[in-house]
């Protein structure tokens, strides 16, 4: 699912310290000197709009940090019964200067967009859209759907190719078994497996499964900073406890990371890494650019149907673009 809030917030890309970070110390037996130190990042629950319309809980951006590597959204939801909720359905709407990721761990949603694309995401598979220059996607979860369970993720993308052409790649990644533990790569390289899809930055995106009471120690970049987000289960990442939603934020320097499942069933987690971005962006409704006129003259061509094509196939009416702020967005970018 896209960020379909109906009154969205402009996020500055940057960060300050708030009461939704935990910072914690490590314990004497997973850590001493050299040790990784975590940051916790709490999430907000988000309502999309409508009376039935899921509520998410997104841990970036925040106050705390606005990205991680070029991983600049994660909005994690579910389990939702269907039944209940009346499940997804995101009508058309537009995107510039990402890509978007969609990961599942239960349910199916359908995918349309103005490139002609027509694809499932499933659980296990990969879905990589560029936005570019613009796209414009649906996604509706399926008929065959009871429980919709998994993330959303946006990658930022860098300056040099911010225009760049509309895109679709789909990969299923083969599971990789090491020290109890079952690993999905679905970008970049990590525990002997790579993915072959192309990114316009270096990146690291990979479900990790933990068997009970499981313990995995990881080889990592130390040039990138890295994410934990804790799905099911009781995590410590290098000693630091995490709960279910929270994200743990490793700075670069690491070559390594340890994750231990406290709990008595298997836990699950999404490892998202990247070296800074470097950059400064602005993030608006469906939208990253680097000024507020760039941002604006979007949601005009979308709203006046130009630059971003047209879904076929979809049954109904694109999404309005809300309303600009009345106040100029300004950008900024995370302090290490």
């Amino acid at each position: 699912m896209s960020n379909a809030e109906t009154d969205p917030a402009p996020t500055r890309c940057g960060s300050t310290r708030d009461e939704s970070t935990r910072d914690e110390s490590m314990p004497d037996d997973e850590g001493g000197p050299g040790a990784a130190r975590i940051d916790v990042l709490t999430p907000r629950d988000v309502p999309l709009g409508g009376p039935r319309a899921m509520t998410v809980r997104r841990t970036l951006p925040q106050r705390a940090r606005s990205l991680i590597g070029a991983w600049c959204f994660a909005d994690h939801y579910g389990p939702d019964d269907v039944t209940r909720t009346g499940g997804m359905d995101v009508a058309p709407h537009p995107h510039i200067g990402l890509q978007t990721v969609s990961w599942l761990f239960s349910g199916e949603i359908e995918h349309r967009d103005s490139l002609g694309s027509h694809a499932y995401v499933r659980p296990g598979e990969l879905n990589l859209m560029t936005g570019g220059h613009g796209i414009c996607h649906s996604e509706v979860s399926t008929a065959r759907t009871t429980v919709l369970h998994g993330v959303q993720l946006w990658v930022a993308l860098p300056d040099e190719h911010r225009h760049t052409a509309r895109d679709f790649q789909h990969h299923v990644p083969q599971p990789v078994r090491m020290d109890g533990a079952e690993i999905r790569v679905f970008l970049g390289e990590l525990a002997g497996s790579a993915s072959p899809v192309r990114t316009f930055t270096p990146l690291l995106g990979a479900e990790i499964l933990l068997d009970p009471h499981a313990s995995l120690t990881l080889s990592v970049d130390p040039a990138f900073e890295h994410g934990l987000l804790v799905d099911q289960g009781e995590i410590r990442l290098s000693g630091t406890p995490l709960h279910p939603a929270e994200l743990g934020y490793a700075r670069p320097g690491n070559t390594t990371l340890t994750l231990h499942n406290d709990s008595t069933t298997p836990a699950r987690t999404i490892l998202l890494g990247g070296p800074p971005f470097g950059e400064e962006i602005i993030m608006w409704w469906n939208f990253i650019g680097q000024s507020s006129q760039e941002i604006a003259q979007a949601r005009q061509d979308w709203m006046e149907g130009r630059r971003f094509g047209v879904v076929e196939g979809y049954d109904g009416d694109p999404l309005p673009a809300p309303a600009l702020p009345t106040v100029p967005l300004k950008p900024r970018k995370d302090r290490p």
